[in-house]
């Protein structure tokens, strides 16, 4: 990976929080679309991340998506001062997980 990346996306910036005040997800807007890590996807649905990576990784192996089209890399600084290369999901992943993860929910009821 180079070191070149740019910085985590800083467009509109827009912080949700659940009524109970448990979920809080960072929303980043940047070129006419939504980016979010994985680990902010995590927080979104309230699931773990295997089974996150599992939707991620069957949408790209089933040709739903295009890696090239749907991922970028960001470097975030963390907590501890350290830059990090954190890999960005937009929009349209989250949207598919989304329907991956409520479809399977509703086939479960």
């Amino acid at each position: 990976m180079s070191d070149n990346l740019p910085e985590a996306p800083q467009g509109e910036f827009i912080l949700f929080r659940s009524e109970d005040g448990q979920t809080r997800v960072e929303c980043r807007f940047e070129s006419d679309t939504l980016w979010l890590s994985q680990s902010s996807i995590c927080e979104l649905y309230g699931k773990a991340k295997s089974t996150i990576s599992e939707h991620i990784r069957n949408i790209f192996t089933e040709g739903e998506l295009v890696e090239d089209s749907v991922v970028r890399f960001y470097r975030t600084t963390a907590d501890d001062a350290k830059q990090y290369n954190v890999k960005y999901f937009n929009l349209s992943m989250i949207l598919a997980i989304g329907c991956l993860l409520y479809t399977s929910d509703a086939a479960d009821d």
